[in-house]
C-alpha cells in the first residue's frame, strides 16, 4: 500500500515507466528530467467494442425480433444440375492409386 506522502502513481510520457509524483507541482519525471503535463481534456473511459454480426443476432433472437434470421420453411429450392448428382460408375479407385506416393525424383 503506498504511502500518502508519495503522492499519486504517474506515467512518464517519454519513457512510459511508472513513478510517483511526490505531491510536487510541477511534476517531474525522475528518468527524464522533464516536466510531465497532465492532460485534462478528455477523461478516460472504457467504451465498448462494435458489435459483430453474431452477438446482433443474439440479442434480436433474445428479443424476439427474427427479422434478421433466416426461417428455414421460406428457404427457396435450388436449383441443382443433375449431372453434378449423377453417381459415376467409375467410383472404384485401387489401392494402389492411392498409396502411389511421389517420390523425390518424380517432383
Amino acid at each position: 500500500m503506498p504511502k500518502e506522502e508519495w503522492g499519486v502513481k504517474r506515467v512518464c510520457p517519454t519513457t512510459g515507466k511508472r513513478f510517483y509524483d511526490l505531491n510536487r507541482t510541477p511534476i517531474i519525471s525522475p528518468y527524464t528530467g522533464e516536466v510531465v503535463e497532465l492532460s485534462t481534456g478528455k477523461p478516460r473511459s472504457m467504451s465498448p467494442d462494435a458489435e459483430d454480426a453474431g452477438t446482433k443476432k443474439l440479442k434480436a433472437a433474445a428479443r424476439g425480433d427474427d427479422a434478421d434470421l433466416i426461417d428455414d420453411d421460406d428457404e427457396a429450392e435450388l436449383d441443382i444440375d443433375d449431372d453434378l448428382l449423377d453417381d459415376d460408375e467409375d467410383d472404384d479407385v485401387s489401392l494402389d492409386d492411392i498409396t502411389d506416393v511421389a517420390s523425390d525424383e518424380d517432383l
